[in-house]
């Protein structure tokens, strides 16, 4: 029995051996596995945050009323394709419009009367002009005739001279004497008379010009008077024209009505009360806010995202792929704002429409578990130490 019994033991000790070296060759192997994985596999770390929406890259153009006044039509509807200047909603503009066709009517009589005026003027100059054109030959013309009186006169004389002398010595009659002082008396008479006509004509030319040109000034003082008031007029005419114009509320841009008041005819409306608001054509992005610690220094230009939609389940529709674009340098209320480019899926069914909300993960770094190990390390000691103290 002793032989049997001892063979018997080397069996178990030789089993005992091999199943310990297995053993430990396996966890060896397991453990050189982990470690591999610790230090050389990736571990994708993301920032999340609900606060992010889809939007239009132009920013959405409020219709806001410029003036109070009562509703007469209104073209709003949710949804509606509109071009920059169509018509929305029109106020009652009736007392500004009376009062434009008042002033354009009284305007249209200041320009007939302005229009009479200006062609007198050309008139009453056009005749000045050629008087003063006409007066310097008359008055030629009758210096001459009196040069001609005085130089007949002072041959009369001579003559008168001659008949005296003749009739002394008797050759002449006291008749022909007498005819030859008639004639001198009469050829005086002439040089003054035409003297005197000279002198006229002088004076009259100056009276006549005078009077003209105060006449010309007169109506050309009208005319600056009757431009003032039609000034005046056109100037109010513009402003009611403005007036019936802002009485128009105009779309400010081109896209769609993505809201509108509910605007009932014959309602008044406040001044700066909103009306709606017009989403203009363009690309579709996401928009979040993240708080500093995630953001600053994490998020960069190029890193990709995940956006899920709220409304659209991501086991059902998925997500829809995004990198980001533009990252805010400083907080605004708190938070970092974050601009990215959707990469839409053509097979997604997914409408991307300006506002949907939704949670944005952007792919902020890959490390190795090892380094996460590190990171929770040291916040640890970090958390222990600030304890401590």
């Amino acid at each position: 029995m002793a032989i049997p019994f001892s063979r018997s033991t080397r069996s178990l000790n030789a089993d005992s051996y091999h199943r310990s070296s297995l053993g430990l060759i396996t966890v060896m192997l397991i453990l050189a596995a982990w470690v591999a994985w610790l230090f050389l596999a990736r571990v994708t770390l993301y920032e999340v945050t609900d606060t992010a929406r889809l939007e239009v890259d132009s920013a959405a153009r409020p219709v806001d009323s410029p003036v109070s006044g009562r509703v007469v039509a209104s073209h709003l509807a949710i949804g509606a394709d509109i071009q920059a200047g169509d018509v929305l909603v029109e106020f009652d503009s009736k007392t500004e419009r009376l009062q434009l066709n008042e002033e354009q009517a009284q305007l249209s009589t200041l320009s007939a009367q302005l229009e009479v005026m200006r062609r007198e003027i050309a008139a009453e100059s056009q005749s000045l002009g050629q008087t003063q054109q006409a007066t310097p030959f008359a008055l030629a013309q009758a210096r001459a005739r009196h040069q001609e009186a005085e130089a007949t006169a002072r041959q009369a004389v001579e003559e008168v001279k001659r008949l005296t002398i003749l009739h002394a010595q008797g050759l002449v009659s006291e008749l022909l004497l007498l005819r030859g002082k008639a004639d001198e008396e009469k050829g005086r008479a002439a040089a003054d008379a035409l003297k005197l006509e000279v002198s006229r004509l002088e004076q009259d030319q100056g009276s006549k010009e005078t009077d003209r040109q105060a006449h010309i000034e007169n109506l050309r003082r009208q005319v600056a008077s009757l431009e003032g008031d039609a000034g005046t007029r056109r100037a109010t005419v513009e402003r009611l024209q403005h007036e019936i114009d802002r009485r128009l509320v105009r779309a400010p841009a081109s896209g769609k009505l993505g809201e509108v008041a509910e605007l009932r005819i014959g309602g008044v409306v406040r001044e700066g009360e909103k009306l709606g608001a017009v989403l203009p054509a363009g690309t579709i992005r996401a928009v979040a806010e993240f708080l500093p610690s995630a953001a600053m220094g994490r998020i960069q230009t190029g890193q990709r995202a995940r956006l899920r939609l709220e409304g659209f389940p991501w086991t059902e529709y998925g997500g829809v792929s995004a990198t980001v674009s533009n990252v805010a340098g400083e907080p605004r209320s708190g938070r970092v704002r974050v601009e990215l480019a959707v990469n839409p899926d053509p097979a997604s069914s997914i409408p991307l429409q300006h506002g949907l909300p939704g949670t944005i993960e952007v792919e902020v770094e890959r490390v190795s578990p090892a380094v996460l190990l590190l990171r929770a390390a040291g916040r640890r000691l970090t958390g222990v130490v600030g304890k401590k103290e």
